[in-house]
């Protein structure tokens, strides 16, 4: 009886212990602010791209994206030439994750024989909930542009540094709700050699982009990108609206723009169509991923 009487005490001693253990740990996390987690928005977009430009979104360190992007003619060049469908512009690009928040890539382009590269880091990341607060997503965006056509004037001094051409951008992102994605990209672009002494050197621009989700795996995108002076001549602004498919590892871009160049200082400073006149191209990114380098911990 008395074994019983000690086995009963015993049970109960640990019974609160453990409820005092427990009710503490519970306090001293409520203090350290550890007891909610801390989430993090995801999937701001479906894709690196919103569709020409740079979109809030990173690939996965160790991932590697393939990218092909193509732009058909214009619309209003007629039958002969079955609507823009006979002409392309294209640009193959390999992608990779160093990090999740810093990633890398390198493109060529048939536009101007071009060769870029680019790095983009996440600064900030936008918090759906717990005890930090981070209403917006950040990212910085810097590239390089490498022009490989002959010189208009070879028998002149040419120098390589006249085909070189650079980008800077802020990715400012915030997803509003499970649908509504919405992006700012303040943008400086410089080019090392312009036409004549009149047209600037540095292009400054504002990006506006934004993804409206319609189902799990399609969404409706737009970007709009206003040069802040009107000093290049014949340029025009950027505009381009298409879908997200998502397919698996696949992502297929389909959209209407106004300009055929596929890297930042092109659509940006050398876009010269007109919506009002016709002057669409249609055009496709097509994006498959592969896991280059396992997260630690990995188990197949």
């Amino acid at each position: 009886m008395k074994f019983k009487h000690f086995a009963l005490t015993a049970l109960l001693f640990q019974s609160c212990w453990a409820w005092s253990q427990t009710d503490t740990t519970s306090d001293l996390l409520s203090l350290l602010g550890e007891e909610d987690p801390i989430i993090y928005s995801t999937a701001t977009f479906k894709s690196t791209r919103v569709i020409n430009g740079q979109s809030i979104e990173n690939v996965a360190g160790g991932v590697m994206d393939f990218r092909i992007s193509h732009r058909f003619g214009t619309l209003n060049s007629g039958i002969h030439k079955f609507y823009g469908l006979d002409m392309a512009s294209m640009r193959l690009a390999l992608e990779y994750g160093i990090t999740d928040n810093w990633m890398v890539g390198l493109g060529r382009s048939n536009v101007n024989e071009e060769v870029d590269g680019f790095t983009k880091i996440r600064i900030l990341k936008q918090v759906e909930s717990g005890p930090k607060k981070m209403p917006v997503s950040l990212s910085y965006f810097g590239s390089m542009v490498m022009r490989g056509t002959a010189w208009a004037d070879p028998t002149r001094d040419n120098f390589f540094t006249s085909r070189l051409f650079f980008c800077n951008q802020l990715l400012l992102a915030k997803k509003v709700d499970d649908k509504l994605s919405l992006q700012l990209t303040p943008t400086h672009v410089h080019r090392n050699l312009v036409a004549t002494s009149d047209i600037p050197h540095d292009v400054f621009a504002l990006g506006v982009g934004g993804r409206y989700k319609v189902s799990r795996r399609l969404a409706v995108n737009a970007e709009y990108f206003k040069l802040l002076k009107d000093n290049i001549p014949g340029a025009t602004n950027s505009l381009s609206v298409g879908v997200d498919i998502e397919t698996g590892g696949h992502v297929f871009q389909l959209h209407l723009t106004n300009g055929s160049s596929m890297n930042e200082k092109g659509f940006i400073t050398e876009t010269t169509g007109n919506w009002n006149k016709g002057d669409i191209q249609f055009g496709f990114n097509i994006s498959r991923v592969f896991t280059v380098k396992k997260p630690k911990g990995f188990q197949e």
